[in-house]
C-alpha cells in the first residue's frame, strides 16, 4: 500500500492564534483576555503574534473580520435556500435563531467588542463594517421583495435583529429566535406587496 502523497498541513501560527482568539475573545471578552493567554492557548512564541498581527488590537480586528466572514457565509446560505422574497428576508432570522440555539452562544461578538473600543479604533471599524453589511443585506432583500421603502424596512428589521441577539444573550433564552422571527414576519407582511410571497423564478435573478 502506497503512502499518502500529501500529509495534512499543520495549522500556521496565524491560524492557531486566530483559533485561540475566537475561542477566548468570544467567550470572555476582548479586553478581559490578555495576550499571554492567547499565546499560551495557541502554543506559539510571543514574537509570532507581533510578527503576524503587530499587536493585540490588530489581532482583535482579525478575530472580528473572521467572525464577519463566517456570519456572512451563514446568512447568505440561508437566504439562497429560501424560495420567495418574503422567505429570503425571514431566512436571516432563521439563521440567527440557529445561532441562539448553539451551546456556546455568547451574544453578538461585535456588540461585546465595541462596548469597550475607543472611537476610531480598528475594533470600531470592524464592528461598523459588519453592521453596514447586515443593513445592506436587509435593504437589498427588501428592495428585491418590492418594499416601497426598502431602507426604512431594513432599518426596522435590523433593530429586531439586534434586539434578538441582546435578548437571547441577556435572558439566556434561545427561544427568543422564534419570537423575533414572528415579529419580523408581522412587519414584513404589513409592508410588502402581496406578490412577495410568490417563488422567485430563475429569470428574476
Amino acid at each position: 500500500m502506497t503512502k499518502t502523497l500529501t500529509a495534512a498541513k499543520a495549522p500556521t501560527a496565524r491560524e492557531r492564534l486566530l483559533a485561540a482568539a475566537n475561542e477566548l475573545f468570544y467567550a470572555e471578552g476582548v479586553q478581559t483576555v490578555g495576550i499571554d493567554r492567547i499565546i499560551e492557548r495557541a502554543g506559539v512564541a510571543k514574537a509570532s503574534l507581533y510578527n503576524t498581527f503587530g499587536g493585540k488590537e490588530q489581532l482583535i480586528r482579525a478575530y472580528l473580520d473572521s467572525r464577519h466572514a463566517r456570519l456572512t457565509e451563514r446568512l447568505l446560505r440561508a437566504v439562497a435556500n429560501a424560495g420567495t422574497p418574503r422567505d429570503r428576508l425571514l431566512a436571516v432570522f432563521d439563521a440567527q435563531a440557529e445561532l441562539f440555539a448553539e451551546q456556546n452562544y455568547h451574544g453578538c461578538a461585535f456588540v461585546a467588542a465595541s462596548a469597550e473600543a475607543k472611537h476610531g479604533s480598528a475594533i470600531e471599524e470592524a464592528s461598523d463594517a459588519y453592521r453596514a453589511w447586515v443593513r445592506a443585506l436587509f435593504a437589498d432583500l427588501a428592495r428585491d421583495a418590492g418594499a416601497p421603502d426598502p431602507e426604512g424596512l431594513a432599518r426596522r428589521l435590523h433593530l429586531l435583529y439586534d434586539g434578538g441577539a441582546v435578548s437571547a444573550r441577556m435572558d439566556r433564552d434561545p427561544s427568543v429566535g422564534a419570537v423575533v422571527r414572528e415579529a419580523a414576519a408581522t412587519l414584513i407582511d404589513a409592508t410588502l406587496p402581496s406578490g412577495a410571497a410568490r417563488p422567485v423564478r430563475p429569470a428574476d435573478h
